[in-house]
């Protein structure tokens, strides 16, 4: 039998910092191919790229935030392009279904407003409904696309952005945690 030492509280740490080299340390293409897994808008993962290396998981959010910033309304598009419309996650697309989690066994009835919601939602502003659906049932995402549906265009595209932000802080977390399962 093997002693191992017991897991410390900076394994993870140490683990993600790894993993951040890890990243920092990929070739260019590799590394934007990774990073498109994150968010698909070419431009935001050549950004993201560029500024490496990061001196820690602070620093990679902070790229993050910075590169969500300077996106144009056609990166906005390619970026919102990867995502499932809200309420029908993408079949066998892990990500999809754990972000869009609180659909799951749902009333068919909600899932009916949601659809109809999402519908008048992409006849209004020309794209998908997007939120950081992580941790959020169907019913609060309901209800926050109704409450952003009389907004104007620039104000829906400038927090369709900051949700973008929120979702790709969580999948980078997400990468840099699960490296090294």
């Amino acid at each position: 039998m093997t002693n191992h030492p017991p897991a410390s509280s900076e394994t993870a740490p140490t683990q993600a910092a790894g993993a951040l080299g890890a990243l920092a340390a990929a070739p260019a293409a590799e590394l934007e191919k990774t990073l498109l897994e994150i968010c698909s808008s070419p431009r935001w993962a050549a950004a993201l790229t560029a500024t490496r290396p990061w001196a820690d998981r602070d620093a990679l959010l902070a790229a993050n935030a910075a590169a969500m910033a300077e996106l144009t309304p056609a990166d906005l598009a390619d970026a919102m392009a990867g995502h499932a419309r809200i309420g029908s996650p993408k079949a066998g697309d892990a990500t999809s279904e754990r972000e869009q989690a609180g659909v799951h066994g749902v009333d068919t009835a909600l899932l009916d407003e949601l659809r109809e919601a999402n519908a008048a939602y992409e006849a209004r502003f020309g794209h998908v409904f997007l939120i950081c659906a992580t941790g959020r049932t169907a019913a609060t995402m309901l209800a926050a696309l109704r409450e952003r549906f009389p907004n104007d265009a620039a104000t829906e595209a400038e927090i369709v952005r900051g949700e973008l932000r929120k979702i790709n802080d969580i999948r980078i977390d997400r990468l840099l945690d699960d490296s090294h399962r």
